[in-house]
């Protein structure tokens, strides 16, 4: 837990307020981010506020958007054919669906998240192009969103598939078992399936811990974690080099370090 906090708010009271314009949301915070038009004043003034204190959070954004667009062309390339984007939030061009279709233009994509607000735009701005769909869905309940992936025929379990977490699993509290979540997903993977995940990292810079511990009680609360606790989500995946390590690292070696630590980590089950 973020230093600061007085323990996790419950599941309810963290769940995004979609029609409050009033009240900053988390994919329209991130939207904003990374340079896209769906956000409300509420959602700009927290970002704004964040990043008056924390520059470079915008930067490890961008960095963890090129690592998530990075991985689904690597699965792509190896043959990977279906994809999951875990709490996909806002679509923000390029997406996964793009990346993986300049691949493979018959490629299956699904994008999940628990807002209302994302799901409205991903059927708006998405447009429904064939065998990309949108599902209302919460990871911290992962055999229900198993159930509509299968009920639905979206994915075939049978044939590997590529599950990607970006940016998701440190809005999960401890309580609310992640490596569970994990597990329920990795348990129905094929084998040569992929998983791709960033996670925010305790070594973080005391400054920014203290910014974020700001988010406690809001549906932005956040709970940052050790490389060995974020390596641990990985359990039963064989990792490809460099391993979890900063996101940046798995982009170019000249990109700067940052104080915001967003780690990054790619597996495929065996």
């Amino acid at each position: 837990m973020i230093e600061g906090t007085a323990g996790p708010a419950a599941e309810d009271d963290r769940k995004p307020q979609p029609f409050d314009i009033d009240l900053a949301n988390s994919a329209r915070v991130y939207d904003y981010l990374l340079g896209g038009k769906d956000s409300h004043e509420s959602d700009r003034d927290k970002a704004d506020e964040m990043l008056s204190r924390a520059p470079e959070i915008k930067t490890v954004v961008w960095f963890a958007r090129s690592f998530m667009l990075k991985a689904v062309q690597l699965a792509a390339d190896a043959g990977i054919r279906q994809f999951v984007d875990l709490g996909s939030g806002i679509p923000n061009s390029p997406n996964v669906h793009e990346a993986a279709r300049e691949i493979e233009p018959s490629a299956q994509v699904v994008y999940v998240d628990y807002d209302p607000v994302v799901r409205a735009h991903c059927d708006a701005l998405l447009a429904k192009p064939r065998g990309v769909t949108a599902l209302l869905g919460d990871i911290r309940h992962p055999h229900d969103i198993l159930d509509q992936l299968k009920n639905q025929t979206l994915i075939d379990f049978n044939e590997p598939v590529a599950i990607l977490l970006i940016g998701v699993l440190h809005y999960v509290m401890d309580d609310e078992h992640p490596a569970e979540i994990i597990a329920a997903f990795r348990d129905q993977m094929a084998p040569g399936s992929y998983l791709a995940i960033t996670h925010g990292s305790s070594d973080s810079s005391p400054e920014i811990l203290e910014v974020l511990a700001a988010t406690k009680n809001t549906s932005t609360q956040v709970e940052f974690r050790s490389t060995a606790q974020t390596e641990a989500f990985l359990a039963g995946f064989e990792l490809f080099e460099p391993g979890v390590v900063p996101v940046q690292e798995w982009l170019r070696p000249d990109l700067p370090e940052t104080r915001m630590v967003m780690l990054g980590a790619i597996g495929r089950k065996p």
